[in-house]
C-alpha cells in the first residue's frame, strides 16, 4: 500500500509540473496583460513550490522513465529484424555524411542500394566504388532537377524490373548558410527549401509507385532544427520544419498501402561542409556583400563574425561517429514494426522532453547554451541600449497606462 501511495504521489507531482508548464505557456495566449501577469506570477510562484518538495520524486520519476524507455529498448533491439537480401533501396545524398555511411552498411546487409551522388568522379563515389559490392549502383542525381531524378526512376526501373522499391532513405539535405532570421539572405531560405523540402518531396512522389508495390518504407533524415527554434538557423529550420511536417502526413496517407515512414533526427554531426572553413568564409563574403548597409551598420560586422566563430566551433566539436544515425537507418528500414520518430545521438530525447513538458523559458535557455552562446549584441543595441528590451518593456507600461486612464475616464 506504502509503495502503491507514493507511486500515485510521484505521478500527481510530475503532473503538477507539466500542468504549470503547460499553464505558462497558455495563460498569455488568452488572458489581457494584467490578469496574465498575475497568473503567469502565480505559476511561476507554484512551480517554485512545488519544485522544492518535488526535486526528489521527480528525479525518481526520471531514474524509473529511464529504467523503462532502456528495457524497451532492450526488448525492441532483441526483436528480430526482416532480412535485407533480395531488398533494394535507394538513399539520397551520398556523396559523404550520413548517406555515404549508410550506403556501404546497407550493402554489407546484402541490400540492393542505389546510391545518388551530384558527383560520379567525386571523392564519395570512388569511395563507394571501392568499398562496396556490385550490388550497389551510382546514380547521378541533383534532386533539385526534375529530369534528373526521372532519369533515377528509369535506372531503378531498369534493374529492378517487376519488382518493388522496398525503401527510399531521403538524407540528401543542406545548410546554405547560418545567421540571424533578419540577416539571412532570401536565397538562402530559397535553396534550403528547394533542396531540403521540394528536392525530398520530388524524390518521394517519384516513386511512390515503387514502394507502394512491395509495401516498403520511407526513411526521411531530417533534424531536431526543424521542431526546435535554434538559434540563427531560421532558413535551415524553416526547410526541415515543412519536411517534418511533409513525413508526418504521409505517414498517416500511406498506412492503408501499407507503406510504413519514419523520420531520423540526429543530434549534432560533423557531416557534409559542416567543417569546411573554407565553404562558411565564401557564404560569410557572399553575405557581406549582398546585406543593405543601414542593416550591416545596425548589426555589425564585428556580431556577424561571432556567429561564424561560434558555429565553427560547435561544428569542430560535433561527433564523428556516425553509426547511431545508420543504426537508426537500418532499424526503421528492417523493423517489422518501426518507430515513427528515431532520436539519434546523445540529448536529442532529452530536449524534446523539455520542449514538450517544460515552459518555454527552460527549453529556450537549454537551447541558447547548447548551441551558438552569443555574448555580442547587435552594434545598434550596444550604443543605444535604451533601443532594445528595457525600451521595450517601458513602452509596455506606457501602453498598459494609457489604457487604465482610458479606462477610468470611460467610467
Amino acid at each position: 500500500m506504502e509503495e502503491r501511495g507514493l507511486s500515485l504521489w510521484i505521478y500527481v507531482g510530475v503532473l503538477a509540473l507539466m500542468l504549470m508548464g503547460a499553464l505558462q505557456r497558455v495563460l498569455p495566449l488568452h488572458l489581457s496583460s494584467w490578469p496574465a501577469l498575475v497568473a503567469r506570477l502565480w505559476a511561476s510562484a507554484l512551480m517554485e513550490w512545488l519544485g522544492a518538495f518535488w526535486t526528489a520524486a521527480l528525479l525518481i520519476f526520471s531514474l524509473a522513465l529511464g529504467l523503462a524507455w532502456w528495457l524497451r529498448s532492450a526488448r525492441v533491439s532483441g526483436v528480430a529484424l526482416l532480412a535485407p537480401e533480395g531488398r533494394a533501396v535507394c538513399i539520397t545524398g551520398c556523396d559523404s555524411g550520413f548517406g555515404k555511411a549508410s550506403a556501404k552498411r546497407l550493402d554489407a546487409l546484402g541490400f540492393k542500394v542505389f546510391a545518388t551522388v551530384m558527383d560520379l568522379s567525386g571523392e564519395g563515389a570512388m569511395e563507394l566504388r571501392s568499398a562496396c559490392s556490385s550490388r550497389l549502383s551510382l546514380l547521378q542525381v541533383d534532386i533539385t532537377r526534375p529530369e534528373q531524378v526521372q532519369q533515377m526512376l528509369l535506372a531503378i526501373k531498369t534493374e529492378l524490373g517487376l519488382k518493388g522499391l522496398w525503401g527510399l532513405v531521403n538524407n540528401a539535405g543542406v545548410c546554405v548558410n547560418f545567421g540571424d532570421a533578419e540577416l539571412s539572405l532570401m536565397s538562402t531560405y530559397r535553396r534550403c527549401m528547394e533542396v531540403n523540402f521540394f528536392g525530398s518531396l520530388s524524390v518521394t512522389k517519384t516513386l511512390l509507385p515503387l514502394l507502394r508495390r512491395s509495401r516498403g518504407r520511407i526513411v526521411t533524415v531530417s533534424s531536431p532544427a526543424g521542431d526546435q527554434p535554434f538559434p540563427c538557423l531560421a532558413a535551415y529550420g524553416a526547410s526541415k520544419a515543412a519536411l517534418n511536417l511533409l513525413t508526418n502526413t504521409l505517414r498517416h496517407e500511406l498506412e492503408p498501402w501499407g507503406v510504413q515512414v519514419s523520420t531520423i533526427l540526429p543530434s549534432s554531426y560533423r557531416t557534409g561542409q559542416s567543417g569546411n572553413e573554407l565553404y562558411w568564409g565564401r557564404q560569410q563574403d557572399h553575405l557581406l556583400l549582398n546585406l543593405g548597409p543601414a542593416l550591416l551598420e545596425e548589426y555589425g560586422q564585428d556580431y556577424l563574425a561571432e556567429t561564424r566563430e561560434l558555429f565553427q566551433e560547435h561544428a569542430r566539436n560535433a561527433a564523428e561517429d556516425l553509426s547511431p544515425v545508420v543504426n537508426a537507418i537500418v532499424q526503421a528500414l528492417l523493423s517489422p514494426q518501426p518507430r515513427v520518430r528515431y532520436y539519434a545521438g546523445p540529448g536529442v530525447g532529452f530536449m524534446y522532453f523539455l520542449s514538450s513538458y517544460l515552459p518555454y523559458s527552460v527549453s529556450d535557455t537549454f537551447l541558447q547554451k547548447l548551441f551558438v552562446k552569443k555574448k555580442l549584441m547587435p552594434q545598434a543595441l550596444r550604443r543605444h541600449p535604451g533601443l532594445g528590451l528595457q525600451a521595450g518593456v517601458n513602452n509596455n507600461n506606457n501602453n498598459n497606462n494609457n489604457n487604465n486612464n482610458e479606462e477610468k475616464s470611460e467610467q
